[in-house]
């Protein structure tokens, strides 16, 4: 698993005609790299689709997020509510699946989705809400008023597929990949049938589309560098765990699904802990095996993984994460992977508390919105430009980079949350944290992939959300050791750079 395809010049060719449609329509409005999250967008932020005419293309299933609409979830509640939230999520997948089977007839008859997805799903959501409410009322107050969130809507395309509307699009990519196939060999032509299918809607159907990507080079530079204070924590800390070349994957998510298998409904590589899967106690990660050069360092650290959209399938085509939920194509393994926590730029940082769980991004924020997307995508070579919403097209000898930067401020007592967002936030622009909160270790990943020359690529996503590059996330749960953390903060306080 991983390995990728030689370079051809038929892909050669394939990326500038990408690039071609792609680029049509105008130039790129600049993000602001160290922007709050929500910040930096090449377009408007989405917004949601409340009516649908008969004849208009749509896209997805937009569902309201239960869980931004819960007020605090009393201890003995969480797991309940937990297994809930996710139950609500794999009944999203369900219906998306369903209107994906029945898309053509949805399209001449809107009338024919609420009969046979929207309101079933409807009903469903209500029950959980309301087992939601009486988990929470045993405890607390019985929440009020969450019943109108269970109603989903249908969601107009916002970006041209490849070619046009998702038949003809794909139909034409396939036909240009197999005809780019036969001018060549082998590889070249597994290479230009994917390519081909791409440039359709992705090798699942559902995304990505033309208007996901960009051309680097058309990006304005908008990386800029809080200025440092007297005071300040100049330092900083890498911890090597290696690329996930042992192959460490899996659709759970502990923090947010935990005890629920295929609570992602999407592929994640894992370096760090390898414990970590939906069931991984805290006991169970302090006691796990880490990939990490220094072994006080058991943290886990996951991502969704990245596909090429190469025609290729992963031996997990027709498992949970993968091809049963829509996420198919080879998974790419990165090049490369560095982890550096650095400081504030206007004050000390304290340690973080072990098993703090910390997620940047959102992995809905294609139907949520963007108040929470928190990647930034660009390329070797250019990466004082980032973007947010689009994937870059690297030009020739450049890889794709991924780059996540971690909340750093901590609210001093907890290490979750019911949203697990509360307990974490991000400094404003001069680097200050929130009142009550203290500025702990920032963690920035970055994640370089040699994307072959020509190759659509996307990250894995709930089905629904499309692959859509907004929905980039990362995760995180701190098990250093008491004494490596405190050496990580010496270091960073002290201006050091360690490793």
């Amino acid at each position: 698993m991983g390995r990728t395809r030689k370079r051809s010049t038929l892909a050669n060719r394939a990326i500038a005609a990408s690039a071609a449609l792609i680029l049509g329509g105008g130039g790129l409005v600049a993000a602001n790299f160290y922007a709050s999250a929500g910040e930096g967008w090449s377009s408007p932020p989405p917004q949601q689709q409340n009516t649908l005419n008969a004849g208009q293309q749509i896209s997805t299933i937009d569902c309201p997020e239960v869980a931004n609409g819960l007020p605090q979830v009393p201890a003995q509640a969480r797991g309940e509510v937990d297994r809930e939230l996710a139950n609500m999520d794999s009944q999203i997948t369900e219906a998306y699946q369903r209107f994906a089977e029945e898309k053509q007839r949805i399209r001449q008859d809107p009338r024919f989705a609420d009969n046979a997805i929207l309101n079933p799903l409807k009903d469903k959501r209500l029950a959980a809400i309301e087992r939601i409410a009486v988990a929470i009322g045993r405890s607390a107050d019985r929440p009020e008023g969450l019943q109108s969130m269970a109603p989903c809507t249908l969601r107009a395309d916002d970006a041209a597929t490849f070619g046009g509307g998702d038949n003809q699009g794909q139909d034409q990519g396939q036909n240009q990949g197999q005809n780019q196939g036969q001018d060549g060999q082998g590889d070249d032509q597994n290479q230009g049938q994917g390519q081909g299918q791409g440039q359709g809607q992705g090798q699942a159907g559902n995304g990505p589309v033309a208007g996901d990507f960009v051309d680097i080079q058309s990006v304005q530079p908008n990386v800029r560098t809080p200025r440092q204070l007297r005071g300040a924590s100049r330092g900083s800390f890498v911890t090597d765990c290696g690329r996930n070349e042992n192959g460490k994957f899996n659709p759970d998510n502990v923090i947010v699904a935990p005890g629920v298998s295929n609570g992602a409904h999407h592929m994640h590589d894992y370096v760090g802990n390898q414990a970590n899967d939906a069931f991984a106690s805290d006991g169970d990660l302090a006691r796990g095996q880490t990939t990490c050069r220094n072994q006080g360092d058991k943290s886990t650290y996951f991502w969704p993984v990245l596909r090429l959209q190469n025609g290729q399938n992963e031996n997990d085509a027709n498992a949970d994460g993968g091809g049963k939920d829509q996420n198919v194509g080879e998974i790419l393994t990165p090049s490369q992977v560095t982890m550096n926590f650095v400081g504030n730029p206007v004050s000390k940082v304290s340690p973080m508390p072990r098993f703090l769980r910390i997620i940047t991004g959102d992995a809905k924020a294609f139907t949520n919105g963007d108040a929470n997307a928190n990647a930034s995508w660009s390329c070797t070579g250019f990466e004082n430009r980032q973007l947010k919403d689009k994937y870059p097209i690297c030009p020739q000898g450049s890889q794709v980079v991924r780059t996540f930067k971690f909340q750093s401020c901590w609210d001093g007592q907890n290490t979750d949350s019911a949203n697990h967002r509360t307990h974490v936030a991000f400094a404003d622009g001069s680097g200050r944290c929130p009142q009550g909160f203290r500025a702990i270790p920032q963690l920035v990943q970055r994640i370089v992939y040699d994307v072959p020359q020509g190759t659509v690529f996307a990250v894995d996503s709930f089905p629904e959300q499309l692959h859509k590059p907004i929905t980039d996330h990362g995760d995180f749960i701190n098990v250093f050791n008491s004494r490596l953390m405190n050496q990580m903060v010496n270091c960073i306080n002290g201006g050091r750079r360690c490793a």
